[in-house]
């Protein structure tokens, strides 16, 4: 529930990386010693992937920010079904367990219901990796009696793919070439955590990455890269409630294209080492915004963007060239008054005002979009239902709002 009208004024403390969180705590399983995981979100995708991992035999003790996993007595067993079918990045187990143990046998993903994502890159890789892949009722099962390096090119740009690659190779015998690999801060991320365990993984973060196979590896202790999503969205919801907000603990570099699109529109951005100042203004110019792969605007910021766009003088186009379903928040955005046509990958939105209605987050990011909607509303309450779609991606968002200024509550009801 929402009462908006209130500029978001204050500080703001970016938790780790969502994206990066749930690919680290499936790498930590290639390990034989204990990894210790710092700057975790508190998230339900997070609580899952712990289950999951006591499910397979590891001991994992999570206390706030920080998760120390002993995979030690972990074993591979079958896993078709229960919490793999919750979250969608239950799919880098198979990268993992296939590493460690040579076979994987894991139930298809779930997660964000809003499209489609094929899987058949992740296959592709593991098979050139020399594994066989089969459908079982419904489950990939995966095996080899030895991975060996290959040279892969992915079809399409694909962070999960990359990941899921990595993780495989990094126990596979010789050296593996990624090609057209995807290049996000949370791809560094991973590889950081897997080099300190013993990998020998080199170019990550461009579009060929070099995974040289290792017999064994070791436990160590990372901290996770802060949020960009996160941090992206507190950005656009401090402008589009023409708020003074200072956005920290971030890597300002990672937000360069939101921060490019914000200024453009006329919000005044300031950047200092480790934290972002925004600070919004009466009038906002429209813009043209087309999601694309990093270190382009992130699709994960799509949505909160439409929102923001609703509050622009004049028409505004937003194209998402990564996920072209990823629209299904504009209908809920127009029960609130906003003034939106599809039209293919793009959305065409003329400024409107919004006004306080009853609507359902279908997915996390058109969540997030619709509290920022409800953040800007003059008038009446806003009730939001599917929130732990946004649970899955915003820990500690009501606080966080709180602590802005902003008047917002969960419903018993």
């Amino acid at each position: 529930m929402i009462a908006g009208g209130r500029p978001l004024r204050g500080t703001v403390q970016i938790s780790g990386a969502k994206n990066s969180a749930i690919a680290l705590i499936p790498a930590a399983i290639l390990s034989e010693t204990t990894v210790t995981l710092d700057n975790l979100p508190t998230l339900s995708d997070v609580a899952i992937y712990a289950e999951l991992l006591q499910d397979l035999g590891a001991t994992v003790h999570w206390n706030e920010d920080q998760m120390v996993i002993d995979p030690s007595r972990l074993v591979s067993k079958p896993m078709p079904n229960g919490n793999v079918k919750k979250l969608r990045a239950s799919y880098y187990l198979m990268g993992a367990l296939l590493g460690r143990f040579g076979e994987a046998t894991i139930g298809l993903p779930g997660g964000c219901n809003f499209e489609p994502r094929p899987i058949d890159q992740h296959i592709k890789g593991f098979e050139a990796l020399g594994a066989q892949v089969s459908t079982e009722n419904g489950a990939l099962h995966i095996q080899a009696k030895q991975l060996r390096g290959a040279k892969i090119y992915l079809d399409v740009v694909s962070v999960g793919a990359t990941i899921n690659i990595m993780l495989a190779a990094s126990r596979a015998k010789g050296v593996t070439i990624i090609e057209n690999a995807a290049k996000e801060p949370e791809i560094i991320d991973v590889a950081t955590l897997l080099n300190s365990m013993g990998a020998k993984i080199k170019g990550a973060g461009t579009e060929t990455i070099r995974v040289e196979g290792v017999d064994e590896m070791h436990g160590c202790r990372h901290s996770i890269i802060p949020d960009r999503i996160q941090a992206g969205t507190y950005m656009i919801a401090a402008a589009a409630t023409r708020g003074d907000v200072i956005v920290d603990n971030v890597i300002p570099k990672h937000l360069e294209a939101v921060t490019a699109k914000l200024q453009e529109m006329g919000v005044h951005i300031f950047e200092m080492d480790e934290s972002i100042r925004v600070v919004g203004q009466p009038i906002y110019e429209s813009v043209d915004v087309k999601a694309l792969v990093y270190p382009g605007f992130a699709t994960d910021l799509q949505s909160p963007m439409g929102t923001l766009l609703t509050q622009a003088r004049g028409v505004s186009i937003i194209s998402d060239y990564v996920y072209s379903n990823r629209f299904k928040y504009i209908p809920e955005l127009v029960r609130m008054g906003a003034k939106i046509k599809l039209e293919g990958r793009s959305a065409v939105i003329e400024g409107s005002k919004l006004s306080a209605a009853k609507v359902k987050a279908t997915d996390l990011r058109a969540g997030a979009a619709l509290v920022i909607a409800g953040l800007t509303v003059a008038e009446g309450i806003t009730e939001i239902t599917g929130v732990e779609y946004i649970d899955r991606g915003y820990d500690h968002l009501v606080t966080n709002l709180l602590n802005l200024g902003a008047e917002v509550w969960r419903s018993n009801d």
